[in-house]
C-alpha cells in the first residue's frame, strides 16, 4: 500500500490548519441551535474559513465512490439516522436533534478534517448523550493506540472494543484514512481490529481517525446522493480528528 509520510515542516503546517478547523467548528458548535437551518451553517462555514485564511477541502470535492458526483457544500450536516456526508439544505434544526457536523479545510496547500457530533437544544437525554460521550472517548482511545510501531488495529480495537462493550454498533463500511496532501489518502483507517494486527504505524503518519457508531446494527445504506444512513434507521454518531504519529506519541492536529 502506498502512502505517504509528512515531513516536520508539514505537520507544522498541519497543526496550523488543524487550529483553524477548530475554532471554525466550534463557532458552528455554538450556532447549531433550534432553528438554525443546516444551509445557514454551511454559510457560516465558507465564511468562517474564508476569513480565518483557509479554503474548504470538501467544497466541490469529488469523493470516492460517488460516481463523479461533487459535493456541493463546506460543510457536511448528518441528521439523527444520517452517518456521514448529510448534504446542508433548508431543514430547521430542532430540540432533540442530533447533528454531526464534518468539515476540512486547506491551508497553505495542506488539509486537514475534523468532526462532532452536537445534540441540538439545552438538555440532552441520557441515551443522546451516552452516545455522543461514549463515541467521542472511542476517538481518544483510537488515538492513543496511534503509536509508532504499533499496528492499524491497534487502533480499531480501541475504538470497537469501547463502543461494543457500552452497546453501540461500530459502522464498519465506513473508515477514517490519511489526510495531509489530499482530502483522503491510503491508507484506511478501520474503526475495529485486532491488537498487533495490520499495517505498521510510522513517524510522519498522518491520519483522519473518525469512528462512527450507531444505536442500532452496524449496516448503512445510500439515503440520498451523498448521505450514508443507518439500515435501521437508529441514530448515529460520529467525532473525528486528523493527528500526526510522531516519536514523541500522537499528536492531534485539529484541536
Amino acid at each position: 500500500m502506498a502512502y505517504s509520510i509528512k515531513s516536520s515542516k508539514d505537520i507544522e503546517i498541519l497543526k496550523e490548519g488543524g487550529k483553524i478547523l477548530a475554532h471554525v467548528l466550534d463557532i458552528l458548535e455554538k450556532a447549531s441551535e433550534p432553528g438554525m437551518t443546516t444551509m445557514e451553517l454551511n454559510m457560516l462555514t465558507e465564511k468562517e474559513i474564508k476569513i480565518c485564511g483557509g479554503k474548504p477541502s470538501f467544497l466541490n470535492y469529488r469523493a470516492p465512490g460517488a460516481e463523479g458526483r461533487r459535493f456541493p457544500a463546506a460543510l457536511c450536516t448528518s441528521l439523527n439516522s444520517e452517518v456521514v456526508h448529510g448534504v446542508p439544505s433548508g431543514y430547521v434544526l430542532k430540540e432533540g436533534d442530533l447533528l454531526k457536523i464534518d468539515c476540512g479545510l486547506w491551508f497553505k496547500n495542506l488539509c486537514t478534517d475534523s468532526a462532532r457530533t452536537v445534540f441540538i437544544g439545552q438538555n440532552p437525554d441520557p441515551k443522546s448523550q451516552k452516545l455522543i460521550n461514549v463515541t467521542r472517548e472511542s476517538l481518544m482511545l483510537g488515538i492513543q493506540g496511534a503509536l509508532e510501531g504499533n499496528r492499524m488495529g491497534d487502533i480499531g480495537w480501541a475504538i470497537e472494543s469501547h463502543l461494543q462493550k457500552n452497546g453501540f454498533s461500530v459502522i464498519k463500511e465506513l473508515v477514517g484514512h490519511g489526510v495531509g496532501y489530499s482530502v483522503h489518502e491510503d491508507p484506511n483507517v478501520p474503526n475495529y481490529g485486532s491488537k498487533g494486527k495490520g499495517l505498521l504505524l510510522k513517524e510522519g503518519m498522518v491520519l483522519a481517525i473518525e469512528p462512527m457508531a450507531s444505536e442500532g446494527g452496524s449496516s448503512i445504506r445510500l439515503g440520498g446522493p451523498f448521505e450514508f444512513v443507518t439500515a435501521d434507521n437508529s441514530r448515529a454518531a460520529h467525532f473525528e480528528h486528523t493527528i500526526a504519529i510522531t516519536k514523541k506519541g500522537p499528536v492531534i492536529l485539529t484541536q
